[in-house]
């Protein structure tokens, strides 16, 4: 029976394996670049005296940025702590996102279209197909511990150890599999994707914030979340595995649970009941806008949410600016000083690129929801009404516009409001929200470009996210290496005006919002003209 029930799981591993062979890959190659260009960086700076690394010490003992980061051995601040200390956490909250989309795309997603009723109805066993996602997370989180480990120790940087960079691997590796282990549970109580999606994103961002605050006010409690385990490991320094080996133990008890809640519930049901909705649709819900918004209301409210405690973290670090960077040289290289400017209106434009950038996020997702419910069929059900297809996207192209906007809005009032409380005279709200709405003409575009993707190439409306992270890259690394300013102007962000050390002047926002308006224009036109899948 126990054999029945995983029949031709090895044949589902390879379907999926070949069904996420781009996804999969472009995942690891992401997280890898990303992870190795740092230590390089940092090699070149403080490869030097360990006097040379005391400024930055400074600054990371600060309780804001070991809320941001964690704890590090701070008397032994190598190359290798540095880095472990500045970017694991980071890459793991990537990683856990990473997984939680992979894990319910095989899950939930694919039982809510029907796909794995498809696949039950062949010769394979009740608990294959959940199985056979994990061998592959299971598979992806091995490929990615090993990357990273063995690419971190081939840069050949002396604190950078064999043992500790496997260590620094293998950390990622196991946040991945606890992150898909809670995902699969979560994928049986919830009977939506978006709620699969939901709770395991709730999950990680909770871990992140007890964390950050109990590293600060009693780091003991902080072994309770789970990417605490992260930064108890101590990579680079003592290189304690224990919390590893816990995050992998944990991980596997969260399969079994999920192996054993599928095996009892019916297909296309969830353990956690679903909210009643209205006997009768709302005139506004019968509209493809009230409808759009309607399927991305928890979405839109969770990110929401974020974006004011991302705003809300940064601005924390204000308050202590001046005495905790003072001459560190990392930060002279990467703030662009301004004469007559104070040192905090210097930090604000590589703080603002940041809070812009993934304010950018939802917006852009929101747009691509219409590629998702094309690809899934949906669109059909519009169109055979008296909706045009104009009007259906000008409807979620309204959606994504406000989405930004109103990311945008609280990401600059959390910024503000935590930043004044935090600093002796305060912050203007009209310098903070006037520079952070510099960066929505450039957001404008990339809905643009997203539009024009989805009306002429609609297999390749995720190539979006390759720019974005290209913007990312060169504009929040763009200083620390140095690079040509060609290479951000690339970017629609890399035109916008760096306020509040540079005036924000009519020119550059028209032009940006001009070529936003041509690229949706254009969009909806080929989006009016090309066959629907």
């Amino acid at each position: 029976m126990a054999i029945n029930t995983i029949a031709k799981t090895s044949h589902l591993t390879r379907f999926i394996m070949r069904l996420d062979r781009i996804r999969i890959p472009l995942w690891l190659i992401g997280l890898t670049v990303f992870t190795l260009i740092v230590p390089i960086a940092y090699d070149d700076l403080y490869g030097g005296p360990e006097s040379a690394r005391a400024g930055l010490v400074e600054t990371m003992a600060n309780p804001a940025m070991i809320a941001m980061s964690g704890p590090a051995d701070f008397d032994n601040y190598t190359i290798g702590v540095m880095t472990a200390h500045a970017m694991i956490l980071i890459t793991a909250v990537i990683v856990g996102i990473m997984s939680i989309l992979l894990v319910t795309r095989h899950t939930r997603a694919d039982e809510e279209d029907g796909r794995i009723e498809l696949i039950r109805s062949l010769p394979v066993g009740r608990l294959s197909y959940l199985n056979a996602s994990i061998i592959v997370l299971f598979g992806t989180s091995i490929v990615l511990a090993l990357l990273i480990g063995f690419g971190l120790y081939a840069l050949g940087i002396e604190s950078m150890d064999l043992n500790g960079s496997l260590l620094y691997g293998a950390a990622l590796g196991a946040t991945s599999l606890f992150f898909a282990g809670v995902t699969t549970v979560f994928a049986q109580l919830s009977d939506t994707s978006r709620g699969t999606i939901g709770f395991s994103i709730f999950v990680l961002l909770g871990a992140y914030l007890f964390r950050a605050i109990t590293d600060v006010s009693n780091e003991a409690l902080s072994w309770i979340s789970p990417l605490g385990w992260v930064s108890k490991a101590d990579v680079y320094s003592s290189n304690n595995w224990w919390p590893i080996l816990l995050m992998v133990g944990v991980s596997i008890l969260l399969f079994v649970i999920a192996n054993y809640l599928h095996s009892i519930r019916d297909l296309e049901r969830g353990f956690l009941p679903s909210k009643p909705g209205r006997r009768f649709a709302t005139p506004f819900l019968q509209s493809p806008l009230g409808l759009a918004l309607r399927l991305q209301r928890t979405g839109i409210i969770s990110w929401a949410v974020g974006m004011y405690v991302l705003g809300a973290t940064y601005g924390s670090v204000l308050g202590d600016l001046e005495s905790f960077i003072g001459d560190n040289e990392v930060f002279q290289q990467v703030l662009k000083g301004a004469e007559g400017t104070s040192l905090i209106e210097q930090f604000l434009p590589m703080l603002l690129i940041v809070i812009t950038l993934i304010s950018s996020i939802p917006p852009i997702m929101a747009m691509n929801k219409l590629r998702g419910e094309e690809k899934k069929g949906r669109i059909d059900h519009f169109l055979g009404k008296a909706v045009s297809r104009s009007k259906l996207m000008g409807s979620y192209l309204v959606l994504s516009v406000v989405n930004g906007f109103v990311m945008f809005s609280l990401a600059a009032f959390g910024l503000w409001s935590v930043g004044t409380s935090v600093m002796d005279e305060g912050l203007s709200l009209t310098m903070i929200y006037g520079s952070t709405m510099a960066y929505y003409p450039a957001l404008l575009v990339m809905i643009g470009i997203s539009i024009l993707l989805i009306g002429f190439l609609p297999k390749f409306t995720t190539f979006i996210w390759g720019y974005f992270l290209y913007s990312f890259l060169v504009l929040y690394l763009g200083g620390l290496f140095d690079l040509s300013e060609w290479i951000g102007k690339l970017t629609p962000y890399g035109h916008v005006p760096q306020a509040p050390i540079e005036d924000v002047t009519f020119m550059p926002m028209f032009t940006l919002t001009l070529l936003a308006i041509l690229f949706m224009a254009i969009g909806i036109a080929g989006y009016n003209r090309r066959d629907i899948e």
